[in-house]
């Protein structure tokens, strides 16, 4: 290679690195609290072929490390997956409280709504105060939307172990599952969402009023959902788990099928079912179109390669038949 040409493909490097490193630190701005990782994966999701050693070389660089927080030593429990592990979208739910304030000294108190298959925050409710039936009514809107789970997990606060919200689930087919007192680490997706909640949302913002930690808290909620890759979920959004979960369970061939005529012969084709039963719908129910059209794609496919190979003759099946 010549000296000049090694100079251009120099600058050209150069320049790819300084708006790597542009946008890195404008991404590093934004999302205060993320890790080289997850703005990694947020690179990618832009369209860009970035190496994680690369970006983590001009994070160190930038000085954008993130300070780690001190661990607390605490007891060991029981796992998580020995108490009741979730198997599918809506198998599990989990539900909490927590508590914060505004500028003025106001207390709010938050009420979170997990998936524990897909993490997707289910609700996230700013009140003053909520008592059970408040509990029952956020509960009554998600079960009319998603079904109601078979599992709902929680800790022993009054709230949640009051006779009237029991009665109510029990009315419902769902079973609830409390954890031992003391023993948090039993409610682990739960303890892990409140502390990512309060890193990147509680802790990074003064509320004036009610209203507006509603607001801010629901668009943080939204962007935890739709844009926040989830190290668990490899890298992906918990509405991508929600989504590819809904597509990976949808059958391939279904036992109804429909006659379809082409080229003089008849072909029995499979029709993509209604997703099996459910009358209520999916959170990721925009992607289902994608995937039902691309199931009948395959079909369609299949269907031409069945069409362009020879077909045989009537009467040649009848004579083997006979013969046989």
């Amino acid at each position: 290679m010549s000296e000049r040409r090694a100079l251009v493909q120099e600058l050209k490097t150069l320049g790819t690195s300084e708006r790597l490193a542009c946008g890195l630190v404008g991404l590093a701005r934004r999302h205060r609290r993320y890790g080289y990782r997850r703005i990694t994966a947020l690179l990618r999701r832009q369209g860009q072929r970035v190496n994680a050693k690369r970006i983590y070389r001009i994070w160190k660089s930038a000085g954008l490390a993130v300070p780690r927080k001190r661990s607390r030593r605490r007891r060991r429990g029981p796992a998580v997956e020995l108490l009741q592990r979730a198997q599918r979208p809506n198998h599990v739910w989990t539900y909490d409280f927590l508590f914060d304030r505004t500028e003025s000294g106001q207390v709010l108190k938050i009420l979170i709504v997990l998936d524990e298959y897909t993490r997707e925050s289910l609700a996230l409710r700013v009140e003053r105060r909520l008592l059970a039936n408040e509990v029952i009514e956020t509960l009554g809107q998600l079960f009319a939307q998603r079904g109601a789970p078979e599992y709902l997990r929680s800790d022993n606060g009054p709230e949640l172990i009051a006779q009237e919200l029991q009665s109510w689930l029990a009315l419902r087919g769902t079973q609830t599952v409390y954890i031992a007192p003391g023993h948090p680490w039993e409610n682990g997706y739960a303890e892990s969402f409140i502390g990512k909640f309060r890193d990147e949302c509680l802790n990074e913002e003064i509320f004036r009023s009610t209203a507006e930690a509603r607001v801010v808290i629901g668009s943080w909620g939204w962007e935890y959902n739709q844009v926040r890759p989830h190290s668990s979920l490899g890298y992906q959004t918990p509405a991508e788990r929600a989504l590819s979960s809904v597509c990976d369970s949808m059958p391939v061939v279904s036992s109804v099928t429909q006659s379809v005529a082409r080229g003089g012969h008849r072909l029995n084709l499979p029709v993509v079912p209604v997703l099996g039963g459910r009358s209520d719908p999916h959170p990721a129910q925009e992607g289902l179109d994608r995937c039902t059209h691309a199931l009948s794609r395959r079909r369609r496919h299949h269907a031409r390669e069945r069409l362009a190979r020879p077909q045989e003759h009537p009467e040649h099946s009848c004579l083997r038949s006979a013969h046989q």
